[in-house]
């Protein structure tokens, strides 16, 4: 069997390639840059044609090695956009490799550890009070976590004090953690916009309402202000998101940077590469919870890791997977149940996309909010 085409697809805001053979097989991955967090989208379709070069009329079934060389032909490695490029690849050759054999991708990992796995799922609300009732409702449908960011949405500005984003992040929390009870985990997430004692101050203050989490407290880019900020806080933190190769993992458990990682399968190498992440961590104690904000092609890649993968103890969901842009887009959406994904069995990582739903969504650009200080000075963004 040989690859004879690598397809980019665009549809909504997501992206995706479809690896083409001979003998009538395909494999679907997803990559980024349709949301924004890996550069710029251009640079991945970029890279998506350079990795085709190499593995057109190769066999699809030798994906350790293609990986391999896919990272090494590069002479300065690494990238958030070539990585993306590569993850894509990765998936759909695992895609692949699992159809020829008849078995989940799972399955071709060793074997499930579970057949599902509990979700947190996004809650939203511009105010405390609106939060509450979105975390009343999700509490309502089953789901058993919810995450949320205690400083309202993207799109608002930030308090203008030190103290006010501390009474901000107080007000949300408590509000989520009234409404849910204390049975729910709760999570937040400050998309790496704060200071090392913005964080600190945020992570002190709301350890009376037992997160389950805080995800990416400041910018990611230095492992030991992260590590920093770990230590000094009470509450769990999360973080990866934004990594994209082992090594950078590595690091960052080597300095106990997180208690969490985040790695994410559109970016930090595919399949291939977050099973060896997750086994760094498992060294460690450490858990695996998959980052997925893409299409329901990212949570079924989620999900197959996810069966196959010990320390996965929660997966993120963003509830949305129901919604037309979404829906429409793929064969099948994978389902929740009292709180739980449900992974299924089917050959490869069981989803396809369905091509012909693509004119009714066609491709959005999507920029992440600007975050300013008060001062006009941009924060993270």
């Amino acid at each position: 069997m040989k690859i004879t085409k690598v397809e980019t697809l665009r549809a909504s805001r997501f992206t995706w390639v479809k690896v083409h053979t001979d003998e009538g097989l395909h494999g679907i991955g997803e990559a980024h840059p349709a949301s924004g967090t890996s550069g710029w989208p251009k640079a991945v379709y970029g890279g998506i044609e350079y990795c085709a070069d190499y593995v057109v009329g190769k066999n699809p079934l030798e994906v350790e090695k293609h990986w391999q060389h896919m990272f090494r032909r590069q002479l300065f490695r690494g990238g958030s956009d070539i990585m993306s490029a590569m993850s894509a690849i990765d998936q759909a050759l695992w895609d692949i490799a699992g159809k020829a054999a008849g078995l989940s991708v799972s399955r071709m990992l060793g074997g499930p550890v579970r057949d599902r796995v509990k979700v947190y799922v996004h809650i939203n609300g511009e105010t405390p009070e609106a939060l509450a009732d979105d975390a009343r409702r999700r509490a309502d449908e089953g789901y058993k976590a919810l995450r949320f960011y205690p400083l309202a949405s993207l799109r608002q500005g930030m308090p203008d004090s030190y103290q006010g984003i501390v009474r901000t992040a107080v007000a949300f929390t408590k509000a989520v953690r009234e409404a849910a009870g204390p049975d729910i985990d709760i999570m937040i997430d400050v998309v790496n916009r704060l200071s090392p004692p913005e964080a600190i101050a945020i992570g002190r203050a709301l350890e009376e309402f037992g997160l389950y989490f805080f995800e990416d407290p400041i910018e990611p880019d230095n492992i030991e202000a992260m590590a920093d900020v770990a230590r000094a806080m009470p509450v769990p933190v999360a973080t990866g998101e934004r990594m994209y190769t082992l090594y950078q993992f590595r690091e960052l458990l080597a300095r106990k940077g997180a208690a969490y990682i985040r790695p994410d399968p559109a970016l930090a190498g595919g399949i291939s590469q977050i099973k060896k992440i997750a086994g760094l961590a498992e060294a460690d104690y450490v858990g695996v919870v998959p980052h997925n904000p893409l299409s329901p092609v990212s949570t079924a890649v989620c999900a197959q890791l996810c069966a196959a993968i010990h320390n996965v103890p929660v997966q993120e969901y963003t509830g949305t997977e129901h919604e037309p842009q979404k829906r429409d887009l793929v064969n099948d959406v994978l389902e929740v149940e009292d709180g739980f994904l449900k992974i299924p069995d089917r050959p490869g990582i069981g989803i396809d996309l369905n091509i012909e739903a693509f004119k009714h969504h066609p491709p959005v650009p999507y920029e992440r909010p600007i975050a300013y200080h008060p001062d006009g000075s941009l924060r993270e963004y």
